[in-house]
Formats: structure tokens, sequence, C-alpha cells
């Protein structure tokens, strides 16, 4: 008898890692680089083996922000000391290693073709989000597509992707998801805003708020199988100290 869970569709979110996929240029170097140092060759036994080094900014590919990646007047989510929390080795508080693990509701804000440069008004998101009729509750994660997952091929056109306005990061952030998250580099555009500088929605949801962000999602087929609702997954790694993780989060289909 086969387990109920077999029977749910099951959508993976995450962008392939390879050496030269898009990353934000304040993580390159050391950007993503995977080493074969160990090969198979010939030997006196049958079995051979091999092995690599994985060399990669915890920020490349699809991941997830941890709330000590972004202060605000030196002062991290809670008002601790972003100095004082740091040293060679990492954060003494609020790293990767305090993200538990996501298992709850998910939605999806389709924004249909996009993926021109600049930023994504609150206009365009609350309409497709009342017509998707996407209804979060508190602990949510809501996702929003772009379009620039599809992108993902041409690093070029891909670090040209939009970013959510402020507004956007503001609005979600009164409907106290979990996380949020896109399929573009960085959540935000990455022109200044002229409240916040840089990185609005960082602020806003991560110091302000506490909600984590996903980032460089892949969200082509959740979208293109109408889905919008669905169980969300994500495990971040206990990486102590670090600023993000390296996810894998997946979409589960209830039927």
């Amino acid at each position: 008898m086969s387990s109920p869970l077999a029977s749910r569709r099951l959508f993976d979110l995450e962008q392939p890692r390879r050496k030269g996929a898009p990353i934000h240029p304040s993580h390159q170097p050391p950007g993503y680089s995977y080493l074969l140092h160990r090969r198979h060759a010939p030997s006196p036994e049958h079995r051979t083996s091999a092995s690599g080094v994985m060399i990669a900014s915890e920020h490349s590919g699809t991941h997830i922000d941890a709330l000590c990646h972004q202060a605000w007047d030196g002062r991290l989510h809670g008002g601790a000391d972003a100095v004082a929390a740091q040293d060679s080795f990492g954060f003494s508080l609020l790293g990767a290693e305090a993200i538990a693990p996501i298992l709850t509701r998910g939605w999806l804000i389709d924004l249909g073709v996009v993926a021109e440069p600049g930023w994504i008004s609150l206009e365009r998101v609350r309409l497709a989000a009342s017509e998707q009729e996407i209804a979060p509750a508190p602990g949510d994660v809501v996702l929003i597509r772009t379009a620039n997952g599809a992108n993902w091929q041409r690093p070029e056109r891909y670090l040209r992707g939009p970013g959510m306005a402020a507004a956007v990061s503001s609005w979600l952030a009164e409907l106290r998801p979990r996380a949020v998250g896109a399929d573009n580099l960085a959540w935000d555009w990455l022109e200044p805003d002229p409240g916040y500088g840089t990185l609005p929605g960082h602020t806003i949801l991560l110091v302000q708020h506490g909600i984590h962000i996903l980032e460089n999602l892949y969200l082509e087929e959740l979208a293109a199988a109408g889905v919008r609702s669905f169980t969300f997954v994500c495990l971040p790694l206990k990486l102590v100290g670090a600023t993000g993780s390296p996810v894998r989060p997946i979409a589960l289909l209830d039927s």
C-alpha cells in the first residue's frame, strides 16, 4: 500500500547550482565553485572513489537570509549591536542556525510577464493577489513570481531583473508571514530607494520585522500549473553564525 504522501505533486523551487550562475556583486567573490579534487582512476582495487570541494557564498543560488544579514544604524533585529555580535567566524546571535525548519502554508502571487528592470509597485502586487485570491495568515510564506527565474541560464539578463518596492515589503510585513521570497537576485531592485537607500525590503523585513527572505527561487513550473496555495517546506542548514543558508525549498500540493 503506497503512502498518502506519494500521491502529492511536488514542485522543486531551487535553481541549479553551477559555476557562472548569477550572483549579487557583493557576494562575488567567492561566488560559487565546485572542484573535483579526487577522481576515478585505475587502481589496485575494483572500487574507486571521487569527491569534491564546494566553495560558495551562503548567498549564492537559492538561499534564505538569516536575521543577522542586515542592520540599520548598527542594530540588528531586536536591537542588538551588530558590531559586538560579530567576529571573523560569524555572528553570536541570529545566525542561520537559528532559522527553524519551515513547514507551513505557502502562497504564490504570480505577476505574469514582468522581468523588466525597475521597482515592482504595491498596486501591481496587491491587484494580482486579489485576483488570485491570495489570503495568507500569520506564519505563512508568500512567494512572488516576477518571471525572472526563466532567465537563470542568462546571467547578464537575470542580474537586470526587477525587485519589490519598499511599499510591497511594508504591506507584506503587516501580514506577518514567516518568510517571503521571489525569483530574483535580491528581493529588492538594486537601485537605491529614496527613503531607505539600497535594499529597502531587507531593512523592513529582516531588521524591522524579523521576517526571512528567500531569493533566487524557481517558480516557473509552479506558476504554469496554476498553483496558488500549497504546503511549503524549507530546511535551512545549521550554519552557525552564518548570514544565510543555501536551501532546496519545495511546494507540495494537497491533493
